[in-house]
């Protein structure tokens, strides 16, 4: 009796195995693949302060100080560009908080823009212990320069570079404020994508009784698998979203976004808890809430940094570099 149950669960396991490495083949390919978009280019701003700097582990980056006209700046805005996207994007994202009072440092990820490659490595849609080193170094600029390191800092991010800007500012709690649009997680970008394409290949009536975790269990494989071809580590938000609960986060959702659905971005505001508000941009597709929606795209994001670093007194400009 012991030796049959012993070989009916053997199979079962054995059965589990098979099916699971079929998946793992299947879904890598799509795990690994970019979408298929492309970031809007924008004119450099000639008046941006090029900035130049070395990452903790060697890597030149290079991006833009864009500043405000205002004399004396209210606050310093990270921001980062997404996959594909350079820091000129920032003088289009951020035009009204320029006008606003707000300085805007953006710098272009590693493999991305104006900035060194790594050879060996090249960037995806999901963020890497490599982004995250890049922007930690940004924070490390910032606290090198005399004009910079006393303003109040804040957040901004678009898609995968709200998703490192999310994880990093998780444990920087000098970061007073963080906004994303089109944010998204891995976790739950893959759940959601993985429970759409199950069912172009296995029937509805079984998919009702695989439990949550099967899927989970197969899509932390193909993670693994892709970590070990790759020789990355996926940056994962989930463990650190809620050091973020008690400060502002803003997430901004398209309408038509067809890549990072709204119940996704509700998702993780549900994570964030009650100080993170979601704005949804009618008719915005992925990325694209201001060009849908200008006048109320700048509004919600002036509101939402202004609440957080009220206007100085008027004094000037400073502009010492250490």
């Amino acid at each position: 009796m012991a030796w049959f149950i012993f070989s009916v669960v053997g199979t079962i396991v054995l059965a589990d195995l098979v099916v699971r490495v079929f998946y793992v083949r299947l879904v890598l390919p799509r795990f690994e693949n970019k979408p298929p978009f492309n970031a809007t280019e924008h004119p450099i701003d000639p008046n941006a302060e090029p900035v130049t700097l070395t990452t903790r582990d060697g890597v030149t980056l290079r991006g833009g100080l864009y500043r405000t006209p205002d004399l004396q700046p209210r606050g310093l805005v990270l921001f980062c560009p997404e996959l594909g996207g350079d820091h000129s994007t920032a003088g289009w994202y951020c035009e009204a908080l320029l006008q606003a009072g707000f300085d805007v440092l953006s710098v272009d990820f590693r493999g991305q823009g104006e900035s060194d490659g790594q050879p060996g490595y090249s960037p995806i849609h999901w963020p890497t212990e490599f982004e995250l080193c890049d922007l930690r170094s940004v924070l490390d600029f910032v606290d090198a320069r005399d004009d910079l390191r006393e303003l109040p800092l804040c957040l901004m991010g678009i898609s995968r570079g709200s998703l490192a800007g999310l994880i990093v500012a998780a444990n920087e709690p000098r970061i007073r404020a963080v906004c994303g649009e089109g944010t998204y997680t891995i976790h739950s970008l893959m759940e959601h994508f993985t429970l759409k394409w199950a069912e172009l290949y296995v029937s509805p009536l079984v998919l009702r009784f695989v439990p949550m975790w099967h899927y989970r269990l197969t899509l932390w494989l193909v993670r693994w698998v892709s970590e070990y071809r790759r020789k990355v580590r996926y940056a994962l938000a989930e463990p650190v979203l809620p050091k973020l609960r008690q400060r502002p986060v803003l997430l901004i959702a398209g309408e038509r976004d067809n890549y990072v659905p709204l119940s996704v971005t509700r998702g993780i505001a549900r994570r964030l808890g009650p100080n993170c508000t979601v704005w949804t941009a009618p008719g915005a597709k992925h990325n694209q809430a201001r060009d849908a929606a200008k006048e109320d795209f700048d509004r919600q994001i002036v509101e939402f940094f202004s609440a957080v670093c009220p206007a100085p007194l008027s004094v000037p400009h400073a502009t010492t570099v250490a």
